[in-house]
């Protein structure tokens, strides 16, 4: 047997022409009819190559194509499309296909590259994982920031990227725990060899073991050769298992022994291969809680978490708002082809009195939504979600927040330093604690922004 291919096409006898003939190769085909069908045979089967088309109902090719790339780093995709352009090939390319094959299919051509990619699996997942990361090199949140706590977290990452220890990344959802995990590769003597990110809490547990750690031929149904696993794949490497809260407890056994023995034991396999790859770790959960309720392996814990970092939700580094808008304004103007050039003063007060609860994911979210909606130069209040219900929105659109963005947020820094004086009975030692400042600097800070400096302790 060649190998196992799913061929998701809706129209049916395009379809099944293709599963015949590939089935007269020697290859095993499975079948999907709709973009839904296709998603839950990855969900089950560890295919060799996906072939999809890129327009079906249910779901399109380029979100089959991302749920590959989510569960399955090492699965193949060859997007099918009639509606060739040189935008939606390059997208498909660049999110991690293959190659695309345009309809009507010649057989010739697709078996071509399908032998290809099967016979050269492994240069052609290392080009795949080197397209995707040159894609991803730049991310919402990349290291931005001037609070205090990121410029903290910045040099803690510098000074554990250069050991092979690992570390555990801890925040809420959205904070940019995978943005640490690369910089850390990316400042490790490990920089030129592959970064992988796996998302333990999207890969179904029977397929997790199979794709972290690899199997045998005949370990389970549709295994019709060896496959390596991603630890074996990311030789030199960086793993970066995001999620690790939601792994199975007898994953968790397993995952121990590669971080304790630098070996895994490939699924039917009864010798272990060695590995020499990083791990980074991440999770939104409450690790410790999860050991005392019995989720979570103490033992792994303890090896997860040589060093931690913990990233603070962007509610708690509002000061880091305005350079995050920056960066990811222009992130966009790239992507989409546009040229704004910032905020207005009105609708970064609201941007930063918002409550955040998704972090800079729904900031990033917020923002190309907004982009979408503006006039193509400056990001207003109309153009928020939050604008027109948000309580600060009126207040916001007052004249004074019409001048130059460095007034406005000396405003707002007078503003919220004012109230936390007033929340604190102005006990300076406890606001000093609480903005992350010596009394010195919150002292200068308050004769900077005019702010009474008698009263309270001293």
């Amino acid at each position: 047997m060649k190998g196992t291919i799913l061929v998701a096409e809706d129209e049916g006898l395009s379809r099944k022409n293709v599963c015949r003939v590939l089935r007269e190769e020697g290859y095993q085909v499975h079948e999907a009819v709709d973009g839904r069908m296709a998603l839950e045979a990855i969900d089950t089967i560890d295919f060799d190559v996906v072939l999809t088309d890129l327009q079906m109902p249910g779901a399109d090719g380029l979100a089959v194509l991302n749920h590959v790339r989510e569960i399955a780093p090492q699965m193949f995709v060859l997007i099918m499309t009639a509606f060739a352009t040189v935008d939606t090939s390059v997208a498909a390319l660049q999110l991690g296909a293959q190659d695309y094959l345009l309809k009507p299919i010649v057989f010739e051509d697709l078996l071509r590259k399908l032998h290809k990619l099967i016979e050269h699996k492994d240069l052609a997942w290392e080009n795949q994982m080197l397209r995707r990361e040159v894609s991803r090199r730049v991310d919402p949140g990349d290291l931005v920031g001037q609070s205090q706590v990121m410029q903290n977290i910045a040099a803690l990452t510098t000074k554990v990227a250069a050991s092979s220890a690992t570390v555990l990344i801890t925040g809420e959802s959205g904070v940019g725990k995978e943005v640490i995990a690369r910089a850390i590769h990316l400042q490790s003597p490990r920089r030129d060899k592959i970064f992988l990110p796996v998302n333990c809490g999207a890969i179904p547990e029977h397929l997790l073991e199979s794709q972290l750690f690899g199997h045998v031929k005949g370990a389970f149904t549709g295994a019709v050769g060896a496959q390596e696993g991603l630890f074996q794949r990311a030789r030199m490497g960086t793993i970066f298992l995001d999620e690790i809260g939601e792994m199975a407890a007898n994953l968790q056994v397993k995952l121990l022994r590669a971080l304790e023995a630098k070996e895994v034991l490939p699924v039917g396999a009864s010798a272990p291969v060695p590995t020499d790859v990083r791990i980074l770790a991440a999770t939104n959960r409450d690790l410790p809680k999860e050991v005392a309720a019995g989720r979570f392996r103490e033992d792994l814990y303890y090896r997860l978490n040589v060093i931690n970092v913990h990233i603070p939700p962007l509610r708690e580094r509002r000061e880091d708002i305005p350079l995050l808008v920056e960066y990811l304004l222009q992130r966009h103007n790239l992507e989409m082809k546009q040229s704004y050039k910032g905020a207005d003063n009105a609708a970064m007060k609201i941007l930063m009195s918002l409550p955040w609860k998704g972090n800079i994911r729904e900031l990033d979210n917020v923002l190309e939504r907004a982009m979408i909606l503006g006039n193509g130069t400056w990001i207003t209040p109309e153009n928020l979600p939050h604008g027109a219900d948000s309580p600060t929105s009126q207040e916001a659109s007052h004249p004074a927040w019409r001048g130059r963005l460095k007034d406005a947020l000396r405003a707002y820094e007078k503003s919220y330093i004012e109230h936390i004086l007033k929340e604190t009975a102005s006990d300076r030692t406890r606001v000093a604690k609480l903005l992350g400042l010596s009394r010195s600097s919150l002292y200068r800070k308050m004769e900077t922004l005019g702010i009474p400096l008698e009263g309270g302790d001293t």
